[in-house]
């Protein structure tokens, strides 16, 4: 058994592990791997990478303080046999020894719980994915964060001496989907980092394509990290993409049904308006995206707002404001 992990401070407050204020309660338990150094990669806008100058007690805004792995277990199985969560999500770094630390964690949690199991990270080759399914990974999610191969580089790859290459991570997750499944295999997107709407979208299309669904982050910038400076994305921005992926995810529009400006800026979605004002009003568009029963709260904003995810169902005012916010 790995001695101790990490855990989000919203997940750590559902399982009573700290006392603290929170606004809206995961329905996942998001648990960390713990290292005492930083992650191998170099990610430049993430506080694990390893020429970062971040806490390591920090992924994206969100603090993960350490606990007893035993602790964390026993109460992980009390709140899903109470109903209190759904699943459980193992987010990993990159280090020497992380697969070995990753099979100890799913099997100590199969041991306490039946809990459906997610789980984010890096694997290596075949062998890495076809082991996480079998020792009883129900989803994995391989996050490829950045939208164009030469901002991929730029950001996660040879520019900044990290480890990952584009068609590697491609190709990684179209294994990942021969061994878990179509619609059980998801990536990340992080809006805000340099791309445009059009390559955001064309990416999502390709990857719903192949049986992959993407989850969405807005950039949020960290002190520490390469892009501390950068501003995140705008609010409208995010909401044309995120009304454009539920279409493109429910078959309701192709991407080559989505028109553009010359700036490679969403103006047209491709369906009629009053399909587009029946999927607003139901605000399910807006709401965290990735796998079932994750809502991620405040992952990439404060409580006070701008919600870009929203964790909970969207109130009349704020689909108002949302749909005044996209001229519909």
């Amino acid at each position: 058994m790995i001695p101790k992990i990490r855990v989000s401070v919203g997940s750590a407050a559902v399982l009573k592990l700290l006392n603290c204020r929170v606004d809206v309660f995961p329905t996942t338990i998001h648990l960390m791997t713990y290292y005492p150094n930083k992650c191998d990669a170099n990610c430049s806008f993430c506080p694990q990478a390893n020429t970062s100058s971040s806490k390591s007690l920090y992924l994206s805004r969100i603090s993960w303080p350490e606990f007893p792995t035993d602790n964390v277990l026993v109460t992980l199985k009390n709140a899903y046999t109470d109903r209190i969560i759904q699943r459980v999500c193992i987010q990993a770094l990159n280090y020497p020894d992380v697969f070995e630390h990753i099979d100890l964690i799913i099997r100590s949690i199969r041991n306490y719980s039946k809990i459906p199991i997610s789980i984010s990270c890096q694997p290596w080759n075949h062998e890495n994915l076809f082991h996480l399914f079998n020792i009883g990974v129900d989803r994995i999610a391989i996050p490829i964060d950045v939208a164009t191969k030469t901002l991929f580089n730029k950001l996660k790859g040879e520019d900044v001496k990290g480890p990952y290459v584009w068609e590697r991570q491609l190709l990684k997750l179209k294994e990942a989907v021969k061994i878990f499944g179509k619609g059980k295999v998801t990536t990340h997107l992080i809006v805000g980092l340099g791309e445009s709407e059009k390559d955001l979208l064309g990416l999502i299309q390709y990857f719903f394509d192949q049986g992959i669904l993407t989850a969405l982050f807005a950039f949020t910038p960290i002190r520490g990290t390469r892009l501390q400076s950068r501003s995140p994305p705008s609010i409208a921005s995010y909401r044309r993409i995120q009304l454009a992926k539920y279409l493109i995810e429910h078959n309701l529009v192709r991407f080559d049904e989505l028109i553009f400006d010359d700036n490679h800026r969403l103006i047209e979605y491709g369906v009629n308006k009053s399909i587009l004002n029946n999927e607003v009003k139901t605000g399910v568009p807006f709401l965290t995206s990735g796998c079932p029963s994750c809502n991620r709260p405040f992952y990439n904003e404060k409580p006070r707002g701008p919600l870009y995810n929203f964790p909970r169902s969207l109130s009349a005012e704020e689909i108002s404001q949302i749909k005044n916010l996209l001229d519909l």
